[in-house]
């Protein structure tokens, strides 16, 4: 279209009315269509009345066409560098399809924390339910019961050994006048009372947790 543009001034400026204006304007339509193999429908331009203007209107858009068809195939075969051109279009499209992708990605990010968030308002059940089902693990081969006894017995069984620093030596002493706590007992009153619903703050940490207080 860019090379087509400049060739439709010639035409249009010797244009005598709409008509004729109509006439170039589909001839270059027809141009252009011819040019990339689309295909055309020229059923619907002309009603019974207009018959008679038809055969002269196709003529002069045949020929315009065929005009324009010969300048855009000349001006193609004028520039050796017009792959190089497309080929930085394509690439320059890609960006833009990678940009739309990432934009894409924190979009929908974004409206999950925003339905996680909302469902922790107003139904927690419901929220690490859905949490759960992300955590199922696929349905492939069970771990060999020999072979993952082997190795937490290789963790779990071997010595040992701690840091004798002197840092942990002043920290050990600077927790000597700390009292311990109390123990604590709860009872199924404290549990029940623990389990309702109460009004709370809700934050995300840094690590995307959702963190009450």
């Amino acid at each position: 279209m860019k090379a087509l543009n400049p060739m439709l001034v010639t035409y249009l400026e010797v244009s005598r009315d709409l008509c004729e204006t109509d006439s170039v304007l589909f001839g270059a339509t027809v141009a252009v269509c011819r040019m990339i193999g689309a295909k055309i429908r020229m059923a619907g331009r002309a009603t019974k009345k207009s018959s008679a203007i038809l055969a002269w209107r196709k003529r002069i858009e045949d020929r315009i066409a065929k005009a324009l068809i010969g300048r855009l195939t000349s001006f193609s075969l004028s520039q050796p560098d017009i792959t190089q051109k497309l080929m930085e279009r394509i690439d320059d499209l890609k960006q833009k399809i990678a940009a739309w992708g990432k934009r894409i990605q924190r979009f929908t990010e974004r409206s999950r924390r925003f339905n996680q968030n909302r469902l922790f308002e107003n139904d927690q059940k419901r929220l690490y339910k859905s949490l759960e089902r992300l955590r199922v693990c696929g349905a492939g081969p069970r771990p060999d019961q020999a072979d993952t006894i082997a190795f937490w017995r290789g963790l779990w069984s071997e010595p040992v050994n701690h840091s004798e620093d002197p840092w942990m030596e002043v920290v050990a002493s600077q927790g000597v006048s700390i009292m311990p706590m109390n123990p604590v007992t709860i009872t199924p009153k404290d549990v029940a009372e623990a389990v309702r619903r109460p009004r709370t703050g809700k934050v995300r940490g840094s690590t995307g947790c959702i963190i009450t207080d």
